[in-house]
């Protein structure tokens, strides 16, 4: 990574757009139809950009009183779910119009997330947010008809689930829960651990659950039999963690390289990451891996995006430093399209389609 400013900066330059939002970038999305992407500020705006003309705003809706604090592509194409520090739960579509899901004043709705189901009728799908302890379901489709509300020991911390979204994983203090979604009697699987639990993964074919704890390290459970697995050796605290779409690997921010952990076979344990495109003594802020290749796009501290071949460790730079830390970072459901923000509100999106004539 010492590359010169303007050949860092040409992937952007040639394959991309970007905005100056002149606020904190909280969260990056692009939508399941993969034509719109949104990002989420600090501000209570949603900036949203359509893929056809990203060059341009196509609105700035004052979504949330205060803080946007989490963004999600619906369960549905062409909308996105928002919530905030006012408490409120929303849907956004592509144009711009917010509609409110759900309110729970005097509460931060910090966690949203969404499966789309099967098939065009979406069959069995459904979203989520996490207000304090609780985690509220709705079903998916058209309407938003709430399915049941799951109780927690402690504040909710994050929400994941497995490719299939048959199962949803909370983290909160001491463990997490796992909870199946169309239950009939709804008994959490608990994962103890104590400690403080920040952030939560699940591997799409729903063997692992990896959380980030207060302590500079990982802890993870394999679900066939329970067993614990503990990753250390990071430089800060990990707030991003990402599975590679066929669980393979976990890639992970919190220290100064992209540490990819080995989850294939039996998981980590006795195992070494690999640990990629590092050298530069910055610590990697964001992750998102490809939703197809084994591929990982990087954040860094001083702006710096990249993208990671994990297989050979290639690196391709996407942005040049000296944008503000990297803030947010997501795929498109079909992985052309990467969007990113920085804490100082700077926002792209680049093409990753094949090459142009």
């Amino acid at each position: 990574m010492s590359e010169t400013s303007s050949a860092v900066d040409f992937v952007l330059e040639t394959r991309g757009a970007s905005h100056a939002l002149e606020a904190h970038v909280v969260a990056a999305a692009i939508e399941a139809g993969s034509r719109a992407a949104a990002f989420a500020l600090g501000d209570g705006t949603v900036a949203l950009v359509s893929l056809g003309d990203p060059k341009r705003l196509a609105a700035r809706p004052a979504v949330h009183d205060g803080a946007v604090l989490a963004l999600a592509p619906d369960s549905q194409p062409g909308a996105f779910l928002t919530g905030g520090d006012d408490g409120r739960f929303a849907r956004l579509d592509a144009a711009g119009e917010a509609a409110t899901l759900a309110s729970w004043p005097g509460r931060w709705v910090e966690h949203v997330l969404a499966h789309p189901g099967k098939g065009s009728g979406g069959a069995g799908s459904w979203r989520a947010a996490s207000a304090g302890k609780t985690v509220h379901l709705f079903a998916g489709g058209n309407g938003a008809e709430p399915l049941k509300a799951l109780s927690h020991p402690s504040t909710v911390t994050g929400l994941a689930t497995e490719a299939k979204g048959k199962w949803l994983a909370a983290s909160h203090y001491n463990g997490a829960s796992l909870w199946f979604v169309t239950a009939k009697e709804d008994r959490p699987r608990a994962l103890d651990w104590k400690g403080s639990h920040t952030a939560i993964a699940m591997s799409p074919d729903g063997r692992y659950i990896v959380t980030a704890m207060q302590e500079n390290s990982l802890h993870g459970w394999r679900l066939a039999d329970g067993a614990h697995m503990r990753m250390s050796g990071y430089q800060a605290k990990t707030k991003s963690l990402s599975f590679t779409a066929h669980s393979r690997w976990l890639a992970t921010s919190g220290a100064e390289s992209v540490v990819c952990w080995p989850f294939s076979g039996d998981g980590p344990t006795g195992r070494a990451p690999r640990e990629l495109a590092g050298g530069d003594a910055v610590l990697v802020t964001r992750v998102a891996c490809h939703p197809e290749h084994e591929v990982v796009a990087a954040g860094f501290a001083d702006g710096l995006v990249v993208l990671v071949e994990i297989e050979s460790g290639r690196v391709l730079p996407v942005a040049d430093q000296g944008r503000g830390p990297v803030s947010a970072l997501a795929w498109s459901p079909d992985g052309r399209w990467l969007a990113f923000g920085t804490e100082t509100g700077f926002a792209a999106v680049v093409d990753f389609a094949g090459p142009r004539a």
